[in-house]
Order: structure tokens, then sequence, then C-alpha cells
């Protein structure tokens, strides 16, 4: 038996619990990892209250990230006693993930946990730190560098945000963090950001174009903010969406586009391959301020998950949430 969170779907409705699961539950796998830690994200949160359609099956272990030591395999990479780690692919949407003490999975989801990461800095990042440096990797790869000008972070005390400017700023871009939370100047700025600006001039109705200020961007809202920040994107420059917290919706026109040959970068982690995952966790190791986790992120455990995950929801959480499963 081991212990963790369960959401449910039946006569009796929908319900996140945290409960004593038996071995013989657990789905199928080349793979059985000892979880150590995970992590609670926006999806996570969506999936443990039921706001948004992010569970396709019942009943679920929720928990997109997830670190720990591998117990079984069958798998030819691993070995019993691997450090592994995995973000995405569907895990705690489809097939259970790592909001418990035990996963099993597919090895070839997993990524041997870089050396310079201990298991609470590996969830510090999680998924919103590897999909920043996806973002900043698509950046790279279109020549934004640091020369070319400001860049400007959406949803810049959350989670994918706070490691965006981290990064961003450590590898000597000009960040612009914005934010719908004015407490959080002072930690944005505390990450690197030059400038903090307020979210209220971003996610309202906007011209066609506006004045050209941004290089990059790195977008986590979607919506109207999206559709303003590339409005305000300079010549040839490049934004990338990973994000959709003010919706799917997005409200622009082509203007930037063909008048001033802004590229808009879709990025997406869930899926991405493998191949990509390895670098971006390589370019974490090499380019991430480690210090800077330790403001980015707090540590609970899985008896606080289910209330935390509310609180998400309602913005009243910064940075990133690591989950200790024994905690």
């Amino acid at each position: 038996m081991f212990k963790g969170i369960v959401v449910e779907k039946d006569e009796a409705g929908y319900r996140a619990t945290l409960k004593d699961i038996d071995n013989a539950q657990l789905p199928e796998g080349n793979v059985t990892v000892r979880v150590s830690h995970s992590t609670l994200n926006y999806k996570d949160a969506l999936a443990i209250t039921g706001r948004g359609p992010v569970v396709r099956k019942f009943p679920l272990v929720p928990g997109i990230d997830l670190v720990g030591t591998v117990e079984e395999t069958s798998h030819p990479d691993y070995r019993v006693g691997d450090s592994v780690l995995l973000n995405g692919w569907g895990v705690g949407e489809g097939h259970w993930g790592g909001l418990a003490q035990k996963a099993r999975l597919n090895g070839e989801w997993l990524v041997p946990l870089p050396e310079r990461f201990t298991a609470q800095q590996a969830m510090a990042i999680g998924t919103a730190g590897y999909t920043a440096m996806l973002c900043v990797l698509a950046l790279e790869r279109h020549d934004v560098t640091p020369d070319k000008g400001e860049i400007v972070v959406t949803g810049a005390g959350g989670g994918v945000g706070s490691v965006a400017v981290a990064l961003l700023s450590k590898l000597g871009y000009a960040v612009v963090g914005v934010t719908g939370r004015p407490q959080e100047r002072d930690y944005i700025k505390s990450l690197g950001a030059t400038d903090v600006l307020e979210r209220s001039t971003f996610c309202v109705p906007g011209k066609p174009l506006g004045r050209e200020r941004w290089a990059g961007a790195v977008d986590v809202v979607g919506s109207y903010t999206l559709a303003n920040v590339c409005a305000t994107t300079k010549y040839r420059g490049v934004v990338t969406a990973c994000g959709l917290a003010a919706g799917m919706d997005f409200p622009a026109t082509v203007a930037p586009f063909i008048l001033r040959g802004v590229t808009l970068v879709g990025i997406d982690s869930v899926m991405c391959p493998r191949t990509e995952r390895l670098m971006a966790w390589q370019r974490l190791a090499e380019d991430l301020d480690i210090t800077k986790l330790g403001l980015i992120a707090n540590e609970i455990g899985l008896t606080d998950v289910i209330p935390t995950a509310t609180k998400l929801l309602d913005g009243q959480v910064r940075g990133r949430v690591i989950v200790n499963v024994d905690a």
C-alpha cells in the first residue's frame, strides 16, 4: 500500500481525496518509480478541483511531474536505483501521475535526473521550468539575442514566468515582467527583471499594432494579453506562447505578422520529443541560477495538496509548489 491523491467521478460526484492505494491498482508500464517529490501545477489544480476537463479517465492520480528512484524495471535504459524525473506525456491526465508515493510508467517518458540537481530542485523547476527553457530555446533558434532588446514575460509571478525571468536574466537579456499582483513586484525583480508592468494594460482589447517594444516574449496567458504582446513586438521579433491562463481565444489581427514579420511560436511541453527534453534539462543544469530556486519554490506535503489547488487557481500562490509525497 502507498498514499496518493485520487480523483474520482461517479454517482456521488467529482472529488479528490488522499487515500491508501494498493500496489495492484498501479497502471501498466515497464518502470515502477518510488516517488520522492512531485509538484502542483495549474493543470493539476484543474484536475483536483474539477474546474477544467483535464482528467480523461477515472479513477486517476493527478500530477504531471515527478522525481524518484527506479524500484522495478524491464526497460533497457534504466536500472533499479536510478534517479529519474518525468514531465508531461499525458501523465496526470490519462495515465496515473506523480501525486502519490509510487508510479508505474513507460520508460520512454523518463529523463535521467541531472547530477547538478537534487530531487527538490528538479521539482522546483518541474514542467513549468522545463517549459520556460523550451521558450528560451525557441527564442535562441530564431536569433533573438540579448542585444536585440527587451523580452517581456507575462504571468511573471507564476511558475513558468518565474523560471523564465530567472533564466533570461542569467543569460543577459533585459527582462520585463507582467503580473496582475502588484505585491509581487519586488519578488519578480529579485529574479532578475529590470521592470515590472501591471497586467491591466495588457488584458483589455488593444490596437492591431502598437508601439514597437519587445524583441521577444514568453506568454503564459493567451487571449488579449497575447494579442497585445504580438501587437507591440518589434519588427522580426518572436513571441513564444505556452499557456492559456486567460483563455484559449486569440483576439488579434494578422497585422503584426504580415507588416512587422513577427513570429508566433507555439510551445508544447506535454508531447515534446525526448531529444528536446534532454536538451532542455541539460541547458537548465547549465544556465539556471539554482540559488534563485529558493525564491521561486515552496514545499508542501500530500495533505496540503487539495486546499492549495484551490488557492493556486484563485491566484494566491507565487512561483512553484513542490510536493513532498512522504510529508
